[in-house]
């Protein structure tokens, strides 16, 4: 793969599965508007158009970040106006299935309900948290191996978020939140309000319904490698992009 400048935009929260460990997506965009995700070592085949495999061995360099001066400007030309923004979930689901794309920008229509379930599961299963721990030690990510002796797995969310919307056409769907940013939400809300769990999940509503649905709000959506090219609808939001609204002047004639 050669050197890339990748504008980094999203970052999921980790999943764990018996066969795929556990996986982190990374994704970007390329400075012509087209995606990429970024695995850092390779843990599985991945056939989907947008998957790389990082060079660890080569030095990665941070070269800036994208402020959010004048109301989003640069990220929303980086985002918006490079690459395409798509409006119908019939066009991603088939481009699915085809594998011609694994990696969106998207545009709801409207927004109808932010949706939060408790999981069955609060924890991890065990087997694939020890078949996780076993399988990334026995790799060599970097140069020196002290990162073995202080590595751990993230605390699984206890609770599952969900937006529900329609699209351009009128379609409705139901799609769960992977987003890293919405994980940290709640552990950082949990904290402020000393393991009350119901406060920090209000205030993850305040922020994704309340807050956000004021906004021009787009989503990033990726398909999950088990069901890309299988499920009904492969796609979920790994992340979220809520612009400021633009207002236009008007001029009385």
């Amino acid at each position: 793969m050669p050197r890339e400048r990748i504008l980094v935009t999203v970052k999921t929260y980790p999943t764990l599965s018996k066969k795929y460990c556990e996986t982190v997506c990374t994704a970007g965009l390329r400075e012509d508007g087209s995606w990429v995700r970024l695995y850092p070592i390779e843990t599985h085949k991945d056939p989907r158009p947008e998957s790389r495999h990082l060079d660890t061995s080569k030095e990665i360099k941070v070269i800036g970040h994208v402020g959010r001066e004048h109301d989003w400007e640069e990220r929303r030309r980086l985002v918006l106006k490079k690459g395409p923004v798509v409006t119908s979930l019939k066009d991603l689901i088939e481009s699915a299935k085809q594998n011609e794309c694994s990696l969106a920008t998207f545009k709801p229509e409207r927004i109808l309900e932010f949706e939060v379930k408790p999981e069955e599961e609060r924890n991890w299963d065990p087997a694939q948290f020890d078949a996780a721990i076993t399988s990334l030690k026995q790799r060599d990510l970097f140069e020196n191996d002290d990162w073995k002796e202080t590595f751990r797995i993230v605390e699984k969310l206890p609770y599952s978020f969900f937006y529900r919307f329609t699209d351009v056409d009128g379609q409705e769907s139901r799609m769960k939140i992977l987003d890293w940013e919405i994980g940290a939400l709640y552990w950082n809300c949990l904290r402020k309000w000393k393991m009350d769990e119901k406060a920090a999940v209000e205030d993850v509503r305040k922020k994704y319904w309340t807050e956000f649905i004021k906004k021009d709000l787009h989503f990033f959506l990726g398909t999950t490698l088990q069901w890309h090219s299988t499920a009904p609808n492969p796609w979920t939001i790994i992340g979220v992009f809520p612009i400021p609204v633009q207002r236009q002047l008007t001029l009385d004639l």
